[in-house]
């Protein structure tokens, strides 16, 4: 806000001094160019008549004219400086008050003066202190295990066989494989907490012959025994992973969710975007990825537009471009009913491919299909007001345009 007052006040000073520049009169008014000629005129007069050359009769009528002249010289001259004097002052004026209106709203717009100051390190530290207040996986997991419904009961026969895997690893907490197989088995029970301390184990054990894999997989169980929180020790985990493999993408994925939760949007756009753009198109977090990345350049301050939505290819752009007029919109409709059926019939979809479809309805004058279509993406939506705000924007938008 101290930024916002002061660039006002600069902006309220430099207007007052504007405006009183227009405003003030000339010191002096600019001079007719004949006046100089007429009064060299009158000294010539009077030097002729002082020698005699004329009579004071015959000067008379000549000083005359030319006195009528300078007269009529200054009358002109005091008249344009009149007009430029009251003249030039309105269009300032006028300019001075859009300039400072126009950069108002444009700031209103653009900018956030209900916001408080945060140069950029005050947000840095903000978030390094993020960081340090987060609870502990410990703490996290138990909070996350309370809001757990409780995970059904397994099978007689193989939840004997788990017990007989929990006291062998008991017996032998080196045995690799036997830890590969806990840890993955604790998983498949819903037994996070206990699949996560098996996957530590598993990683102290191999020390430096741990894969990134192992490494991932670790950041993978704390995250979600955690309820979804990055913990301290989850981070620790994911650096791991990239120091022994950089572009391992659950790793790449979890460290941008780390980023977004510290209070580093910026961070996780870029990690997130790179991960779209080089990952594996159809990864588990992508549709995650998805309907945060409008959000996440929101509060960058940058525009984006998901890498991984496909566009018609060149064949197919060819084909069309050889059809009638007829033939492509019957191709257009196909399209569009496909998607629709996609879409409609219960498997879902991400927000760009919802905002395609009512923005494509839209456009083909089928209202009564895109208010369907609406209803059943606020549905599907429901948990993701950031997906659901791209398609209502969409469903908004005039025929013919995109959102």
């Amino acid at each position: 806000m101290t930024f916002w007052l002061l660039s006002m006040a600069l902006g309220l000073a430099l207007a007052a001094l504007l405006v009183r520049e227009a405003l003030r009169a000339p010191r002096e008014a600019p001079s007719h160019p004949d006046m100089a000629i007429y009064r060299a005129q009158l000294d010539e007069l009077d030097r002729d008549e002082a020698r005699g050359l004329l009579t004071p009769d015959a000067a008379a009528p000549v000083r005359a004219e030319i006195a009528r002249r300078i007269l009529e010289a200054d009358r002109k001259s005091g008249a344009r400086s009149e007009v430029r004097a009251e003249g030039s002052a309105l269009p300032l004026i006028l300019a001075t008050i859009v300039a400072l209106g126009c950069g108002g709203a444009l700031y209103m717009y653009l900018g956030s003066p209900g916001y408080a100051d945060l140069p950029r390190s005050q947000r840095l530290a903000a978030s390094e202190r993020i960081k340090a207040s987060r609870p502990t996986q410990a703490y996290s997991e138990a909070a996350a295990e309370k809001a757990r419904p409780k995970p059904a009961e397994p099978p007689a026969d193989f939840a004997k066989l788990m017990d007989q895997l929990r006291a062998a690893v008991a017996k032998r907490p080196d045995d690799v494989t036997g830890l590969r197989l806990l840890a993955e088995n604790e998983r498949k029970l819903g037994n996070l907490s206990a699949a996560a301390r098996a996957q530590e184990q598993l990683v102290r054990t191999l020390g430096d012959k741990a894969t990134a894999e192992d490494r991932a997989r670790l950041a993978d169980i704390l995250i979600n025994a955690a309820g979804g929180s990055v913990s301290a020790e989850a981070e620790q985990a994911i650096i791991s992973t990239l120091n022994v493999d950089p572009t391992n993408p659950t790793a790449r994925f979890y460290a941008g969710l780390t980023e977004a939760q510290t209070g580093r949007p910026d961070l996780a756009f870029n990690l997130w975007n790179g991960l779209l753009q080089n990952g594996p198109p159809d990864a588990p977090w992508v549709p995650f990825i998805r309907a945060r990345m409008p959000m996440l350049a929101d509060a960058v301050g940058t525009d984006w537009r998901d890498p991984t939505a496909k566009s018609p290819d060149a064949a197919a752009v060819a084909a069309a471009g050889q059809m009638s007029a007829t033939d492509r919109m019957a191709m257009i409709r196909s399209m569009v009913a496909g998607l629709e059926s996609r879409l409609m019939g219960g498997t879902g979809g991400t927000p760009t491919e919802w905002a395609q479809l009512v923005t494509a309805l839209g456009v083909l004058g089928e209202k009564d299909r895109q208010t369907a279509a609406l209803a059943k993406a606020e549905t599907a939506l429901a948990s993701d007001p950031a997906g659901l705000a791209q398609v209502r924007a969409a469903a908004s938008a005039p025929a013919g345009t995109a959102p």
